[in-house]
């Protein structure tokens, strides 16, 4: 979800104005998955490196995180959504991460749409700290271990790989999010800032991906042959 600080200075506005537009773009993108049928909505809303960022955004950010989760949880569970929150909760104060902890378990067995928040989440603290886990649950894969045998101990272990990975912003790089789920996922750049990335703009990302052939090694010929 990036741009919004972007979104702010152009309209000479402090960059937090852009985080609190933010929000209310996700909530339009999460009602939208719902109603289009997706099952797993995924968002980089802080990662690891967003620490070197002014200690006063940083701080914005996390009390922004808070509000979000006192204010939205009820809803969220209301409509079945179950919310997950991936990354290294460690960084965070114990208020903040009780906050998760209570929201996670009132929306745990929630069936419908899948809405997991990376927060201080990297790509490659999930696999390092997935392998870390494993070898502490089982000493005896330390020399030979496969990826079946990693797959339940990394953050998204429980869901799908993603069919789409969306980027607002401009910018053209996957910036350390989901390395290991992304193998063979469809990307999607645009250059809408992410406060005004819409159901509209969420619409034209999934129709690009409908025009695409996934292939997963194979040719177009064995695809034609299969249907």
């Amino acid at each position: 979800m990036d741009g919004n600080g972007r979104w702010a200075k152009r309209r000479l506005m402090p960059r937090i104005m852009g985080h609190q537009r933010g929000v209310e773009s996700l909530r339009v993108i999460v009602k939208a998955c719902r109603e289009l049928g997706v099952k797993y909505l995924t968002v980089f809303a802080f990662s690891s490196e967003n620490w070197r960022r002014p200690p006063d955004e940083v701080s914005f950010l996390m009390s922004l995180f808070m509000k979000m989760l006192e204010r939205e949880v009820a809803s969220i569970h209301e409509n079945n959504i179950r919310l997950k929150i991936i990354g290294n909760r460690s960084f965070f104060d114990e208020k903040l991460q009780r906050a998760i902890s209570d929201a996670e378990a009132l929306t745990a067995n929630n069936t419908g749409l899948t809405l997991t928040i990376a927060a201080n989440y990297g790509g490659r603290w999930d696999v390092m700290h997935a392998v870390q886990q494993m070898l502490k649950e089982h000493p005896g894969l330390a020399t030979s271990f496969t990826e079946s045998d990693l797959q339940p101990y990394l953050s998204m272990g429980d869901a799908p790989e993603p069919d789409l990975f969306i980027r607002t912003g401009g910018e053209k790089r996957i910036s350390n999010f989901m390395l290991w789920q992304l193998a063979y996922t469809e990307l999607y750049f645009t250059d809408t800032l992410w406060p005004a990335f819409n159901r509209r703009a969420l619409e034209l990302a999934i129709a690009s991906y409908q025009h695409r052939e996934r292939r997963f090694g194979r040719t177009s010929d064995q695809l034609a042959a299969n249907k």
